[in-house]
């Protein structure tokens, strides 16, 4: 845990109060108390600080000392100790920005609480800009769910891992649920009482994103007006989630790796490093092997983070679960939007369990909740789920004919069906729609949905006009009589 830093004015030097003494109650902290104005603004343009502590004594203005501090840095939270207090003063300090103003004669009873009460603020105030900043993904389900044999191997390397303090690379392709993995791990861990900070590496520009991750000192860089927490900074005691860790420039790869093995970090502009105690989830969706192979992500770096790896699996390749789930987002969609929905139907559901899902859960969810929305019967159907899903259903259940097991034969025998049926019956309305749809008592862009996931064209089914005869009394020609 990095120790706050505090700084102190009292041209009495270290000697004038027993500052050491006063704060060793609160915890460990650097404390460096220097003797003149000119000093401590140096300090403060050099170095980074927590909290200040401007002592007045005999002859010099408190709010004077107090306005040249703030002035070097706003964001500095002050205590004002004066030797002798009064109300205007008091008045003027703390109108200018002070965050305490204290009798320096009652200061064994009152400096404690007051550093306590404006380190507290100033972690609660750099907290918030920094979540405000996390460009954090809303991930797609709150809890795993899932009994195949894939996710029931990711469910024993979290249990196994999660206590201990190692870092972890999660691999899958998108939507698989990687965050809720890193989710898991801080949950499940002895940090879980720390912040879990997610940082998408992918999207945050190049040129942001060393001071989002390491912060930055005022004036660092252009447009660099005030001092700023970094993302690595703000995880300390907790889990640092570097989601599509694979996007990030080589540059800062090796600056990342050099935090990773010292555990200290340095903001942008500053001089000195501050130690961090965090606990580093990587996770990308690229193929990460192929990546150090061709040199576009360090192998240094690799090593560091694949101490321990998850392979996220594919929803195509979860077999039941992929109901399981559906039924869930569908039964959470139903209450959402106060729909009165009783579920998937059993057609639906093999619309669902024959399609590829190349955005695993998080498409299956965005799908089952469009069909919540769309469908006007007590269950959702083929017809509200959308075209592409049935169409590529269709293709996927007709090249897994030739496999074996339940579900793949009832594709098959359900496809075939479905096929003759279809031609049957345009057959026998001539290729006419909206008259095969009324025969059989299905929507006409329902019918319209089966014939495009078999290839089928009404055109294909109409009869050719005959060519009139010589002497046919519907020719052109001369009408004999």
């Amino acid at each position: 845990m990095r120790q706050p830093r505090i700084l102190i004015a009292d041209s009495a030097g270290s000697g004038g109060l027993p500052y050491a003494r006063l704060v060793a109650r609160l915890q460990p902290m650097e404390v460096r108390v220097e003797p003149s104005l000119e000093r401590v603004l140096d300090s403060v343009a050099r170095d980074s600080w927590d909290l200040g502590v401007v002592t007045t004594r005999a002859g010099e203005l408190a709010v004077r000392l107090h306005g040249a501090i703030a002035a070097a840095d706003p964001q500095l939270p002050l205590v004002v100790i004066d030797s002798r207090p009064d109300v205007e003063t008091a008045r003027a300090c703390l109108q200018a920005g002070a965050g305490d103003y204290l009798d320096l004669a009652r200061i064994e009873d009152e400096l404690e609480d007051s550093l306590a009460r404006l380190l507290a603020s100033s972690r609660r105030r750099d907290a918030e800009q920094v979540l405000r900043r996390v460009v954090e993904r809303p991930y797609s389900f709150e809890g795993f769910l899932g009994e195949s044999p894939p996710m029931r191997q990711v469910y024993s390397i979290i249990d196994r891992v999660a206590a201990s303090n190692v870092d972890v690379l999660v691999t899958g392709e998108t939507g698989t649920g990687k965050e809720l993995v890193a989710r898991a791990v801080h949950r499940r861990s002895r940090r879980a009482a720390g912040p879990f900070v997610p940082i998408d590496c992918g999207a945050i520009p190049d040129a942001l994103l060393e001071s989002e991750l390491f912060g930055h000192e005022r004036g660092a860089f252009t447009g660099a007006d005030a001092r700023r927490m970094g993302l690595v900074e703000f995880a300390d005691g907790g889990t640092l989630f570097l989601d599509e860790v694979g996007e990030l420039p080589l540059p800062l790869q090796a600056k990342l790796l050099r935090v990773l093995q010292e555990r200290r970090v340095r903001r942008v502009g500053a001089r000195q490093e501050n130690a961090v105690d965090v606990r580093v989830v990587a996770a990308t969706s690229r193929n990460i092997d192929e990546m150090v192979t061709k040199g576009e992500f360090r192998r240094d770096l690799f090593y560091r983070i694949n101490v321990v790896r998850i392979d996220m699996p594919p929803l195509r390749s979860r077999g039941d679960d992929i109901g399981l789930l559906a039924e869930s987002f569908a039964n959470r969609a139903s209450q959402e939007m106060s729909r009165q929905i009783g579920g998937i139907s059993p057609d639906a559901y093999q619309v669902l369990r024959s399609y590829h899902w190349p955005g695993n859960v998080r498409e299956l969810q965005n799908i089952v909740r469009r069909a919540i929305a769309m469908s006007r019967a007590a269950v959702v159907g083929v017809e509200d789920l959308p075209d592409e899903v049935v169409t590529a259903a269709g293709r996927s259940a007709g090249a897994e004919a030739g496999a074996v097991g339940f579900f793949a034969q009832r594709a098959e025998q359900i496809a075939r069906f479905e096929r003759q049926f279809l031609s049957d019956l345009l057959t026998r309305h001539q290729g006419d729609v909206s008259a095969a749809a009324r025969e059989a008592r299905l929507p006409r862009g329902t019918l319209y949905r089966l014939m495009k996931g078999h290839s089928l064209d009404g055109a294909t089914f109409r009869r050719p006009v005959e060519e009139p005869q010589a002497g046919d009394p519907r020719g052109l020609g001369p009408h004999p009589g």
